[in-house]
């Protein structure tokens, strides 16, 4: 992977705190248009503060001297999610514009296919930006979770919270940890979820079809984890049982870990 290092590392972390500045636009504009409350400005302006911090130390810690053009595309979505939740977070008082909410998510969603793709074709892919792509995917999923469970009902929030929940079951059995496979079945599962939710929120289907979609989503979320857990607790096993005396790789453990 190459990688520009005639940037200076400053010029990184500024980025994002222009990524942190475009954010409080976004609010202000929200806020003149729709008269944003105190609920959607306070989150908006923690969620702001947050990225800013935790992708600043990321930075920090990962030496990247170029921010690259693949992560300046994820901080733009980040920037329309604090948006969504901004709005999420001000439904709890008044309704907001249903248009403008799924106008946000629908371009957020749309552009999670282009930044894996101008990683690729620049050369910057990197590991934390795949993470920050995830996390924003994983966040945007949540709060649009908690949209659509104040119509449905608050079992809607198993979808949001899967990922929360593996990433905390991960700390307690560090086998979940293990790299997977790359599997398309998954990233359709995963594009899957953010559809149905943008669908559900608009709220132009019955309640029965909205129901229904949502039922769809949850099953497959469930079977996606459900098999991903399955092949991680097989693949520990079969590691622990082919592992050598000396703590080397037997043939058993290197046929399972090597890809196909």
């Amino acid at each position: 992977m190459a990688l520009n290092n005639t940037y200076d590392a400053r010029l990184v972390q500024q980025e994002t705190a222009v990524g942190a500045g475009v954010q409080i636009l976004l609010l202000a504009l929200l806020g003149s248009a729709i008269g944003l409350g105190p609920a959607g400005w306070v989150t908006g302006l923690v969620f702001a503060v947050a990225t800013w911090a935790v992708l600043s130390r990321a930075l920090h810690r990962s030496g990247l001297r170029s921010f690259g053009p693949a992560n300046r595309v994820t901080l733009g979505r980040a920037t329309l999610v604090g948006g969504v939740t901004a709005l999420v977070a001000d439904s709890f008082e008044s309704s907001p514009p249903v248009t403008l909410l799924v106008g946000l998510t629908a371009v957020a969603l749309i552009l999670d296919g282009v930044d894996g793709k101008v990683a690729r074709r620049t050369n910057t892919s990197t590991a934390l930006g795949a993470r920050f792509d995830m996390e924003v995917d994983a966040f945007l999923i949540l709060v649009l979770s908690v949209y659509v469970s104040m119509a449905l009902g608050p079992w809607v929030l198993l979808i949001g919270s899967m990922r929360y929940v593996f990433v905390a079951a991960a700390r307690v059995a560090p086998w979940l940890n293990a790299a997977l496979p790359p599997s398309m079945a998954r990233k359709t599962v995963a594009a899957l979820q953010g559809i149905c939710l943008l669908v559900a929120g608009a709220d132009l289907l019955p309640y029965t079809a909205n129901f229904g979609i949502m039922l769809l989503a949850l099953g497959s979320l469930v079977w996606s984890f459900g098999r991903d857990v399955l092949w991680l607790w097989r693949t520990s096993r079969i590691t622990a049982a082919g592992t050598a005396a000396d703590g080397t790789e037997s043939p058993v453990e290197r046929r399972v870990l090597e890809p196909a």
